[in-house]
């Protein structure tokens, strides 16, 4: 009796946790202007068989990876029933459901999470507590944005009878309480693999990115995506299992990445480190899920580049208060000024204008930053994260010049050349922070050279801009390594009071920082030259020469 007992008590923990076919189905967190008609929707099989009661959706936040609501099944509202499977949904207040990065949902059981219920949008967090405590979520890889309208939703589509047999796709319009739009619950009868890999795969460096181009595969069994694996330097990444998904990683920080990209979509992109040997491979495959069939055999296109060699010259985060920023805010009209927000931001932290107060009012505010020495690159470029709501984007403005003063009011001191059309804003108004382009201003670059975000609000039109993350930084293309072959020899290396730089001909040698400020500038003989360095702070700098006729070499100069 005791042993029939244990095998009693056994299955009935088995069935407790794993017997439950339920999952996450659909829902939206966010749209165009004030987030609306959010909702979650659950859908479970043989539904009679259970106490709605113990079915419980948790929401965490990316932000500190902790749950802010939690509700049972009881509380939604019942939807269809089709072949067996129903409906459940839940209609959340404005703004209820978290919107922004790593933010995740989890479905539950009696206070077990449902194996694979624990899902994000726009990144992976790992729960701190609740049902999902120290699990890392899955990210669906589809998010809304505020492009999206209130009446559409993220969904399942596919056919099949568990979660692993469809596919999350981008917003569509919602079907709350019902099938999802191309979904069925039938026997999955899986395509077969593809019949051929994508041709013309092609790798090119731009900036700080990998920028991968392929024309889609053809012939008589079409891919449904491409996975996209990359490696640092010579060792190819290994081929992808079959039954296996390969969830999306673009961070290199470990060495590798993967991107799924739908078929039609011919090109994808990836941050890199600079002046560094890269290989790329792509693998057609068709369904999805445990059904999950990759084309490995044969010749797998591969792709090898070394990313450009670049510098940051300036990334400002506005992590913290106004005085810890590089950039300057100058107000020129208006009693409202350039401010820190402390609760947003990508990660939170960011700069913000607002011309409202009570109603709409006139303003100008530049937010301006410190002068760049850029005449050492081939190439100079911008990008920065913002978000913008209310009103319009008319009087948002990203400037450059090269002969403002540094103090003086900017609306009348400097020639300021208008880089806005280089960037997207956003059409309508939200929180998302979003990039908002990398835009290549080397015409516009100089030897002195500030860029400003310029905030202009009238009586009838003050949005609010919150502008991260600007990065600006100089792209050789040519690596350092081949340009040490060139022109110049320094040592010692690190130098500590004393630098000979040996030159090929004569003309002209400069040092500067990381920071791309000038240090230091002579004239060079040819032959042997000795210069004190003593007065450097300890760091890595930049040494350039360029000669009489204007060709240039650089090395990375160490002073300790």
């Amino acid at each position: 009796m005791k042993n029939l007992l244990l095998v009693w008590a056994f299955s009935a923990i088995s069935l407790l946790t794993f017997g439950q076919n339920a999952w996450i189905n659909e829902f939206h967190y966010d749209n165009e202007g004030t987030d609306m008609n959010e909702f979650i929707e659950i859908v479970i099989e043989d539904a009679g068989s259970y106490t709605l009661s113990d079915f419980a959706v948790t929401l965490y936040n990316g932000n500190n990876s902790g749950s802010y609501d939690t509700k049972t099944l009881d509380q939604f509202t019942v939807g269809a029933t089709t072949d067996g499977f129903t409906f459940y949904y839940y209609d959340y207040p404005e703004n209820g459901i978290q919107n922004g990065e790593s933010d995740g949902i989890c479905l539950s059981y009696a206070g077990t999470l449902i194996p694979g219920q624990f899902l994000s949008y726009e990144g992976t967090l790992t729960a701190a507590d609740g049902p999902a405590i120290g699990i890392t979520s899955t990210d669906i890889g589809v998010s809304e944005s505020s492009a999206t309208t209130a009446d559409q939703s993220l969904q399942l589509s596919g056919t099949g009878t568990q979660y692993g047999d469809f596919v999350w796709q981008e917003p569509a319009m919602n079907t709350k309480g019902d099938l999802n739009n191309d979904q069925s619950f039938d026997t999955f009868v899986p395509d077969p693999e593809p019949t051929n890999y994508p041709t013309d795969f092609l790798a090119e460096s731009v900036g700080m990115k990998i920028e991968l181009t392929w024309t889609d595969a053809a012939g008589e069994q079409l891919p449904a995506g491409y996975l996209v694996l990359g490696r640092i330097a010579d060792a190819a990444p290994p081929a992808p299992i079959d039954g296996t998904p390969v969830p999306n990683d673009t961070d290199f920080s470990n060495g590798e990445v993967a991107l799924n990209v739908p078929f039609g979509v011919e090109t994808c992109s990836f941050m890199v480190d600079a002046n560094t040997p890269y290989n790329f491979r792509i693998y057609p495959y068709t369904n999805a899920g445990i059904n999950i069939d990759y084309k490995t055999d044969g010749n797998v296109p591969l792709v090898e580049v070394i990313s450009h060699e670049y510098m940051i010259i300036s990334e400002e985060n506005f992590d913290d208060t106004t005085s810890t920023w590089t950039w300057t805010p100058y107000n020129v009209i208006g009693a409202q000024e350039w401010e820190w927000a402390s609760d947003f931001g990508n990660p939170p932290g960011c700069a913000v204008m607002n011309g409202y107060d009570g109603g709409a009012n006139p303003n100008e505010d530049w937010l301006i930053s410190p002068p760049f020495d850029l005449f050492t690159f081939n190439e100079v470029r911008f990008n920065f994260d913002h978000a913008r709501n209310y009103a319009t984007n008319d009087g948002l403005s990203v400037l450059v010049s090269n002969d403002y003063d540094g103090t003086s009011d900017p609306s009348t001191n400097g020639t300021w050349n208008d880089l806005t059309s280089m960037f997207m804003f956003p059409e309508q108004g939200s929180w998302n922070f979003v990039p908002a382009g990398d835009a290549d201003f080397t015409p516009y670059a100089g030897m002195n050279t500030y860029l400003a975000f310029r905030y202009i609000s009238t009586s009838s039109d003050a949005a609010t801009w919150e502008v991260d993350n600007a990065v600006i930084y100089g792209v050789y293309y040519v690596s350092i390594d081949e340009m040490e072959e060139t022109n110049i020899q320094i040592y010692p290396n690190p130098a500590t009071n004393m630098l000979t730089v040996n030159c090929e001909d004569k003309g002209h040698i400069r040092v500067i920082s990381l920071a791309g400020q000038l240090m230091m500038q002579t004239t060079a003989i040819k032959g042997t030259n000795r210069f004190i360095v003593e007065h450097l702070n300890p760091g890595l700098y930049m040494l350039q020469f360029t000669n009489e006729a204007g060709a240039t070499g650089t090395q990375k100069l160490m002073i300790k």
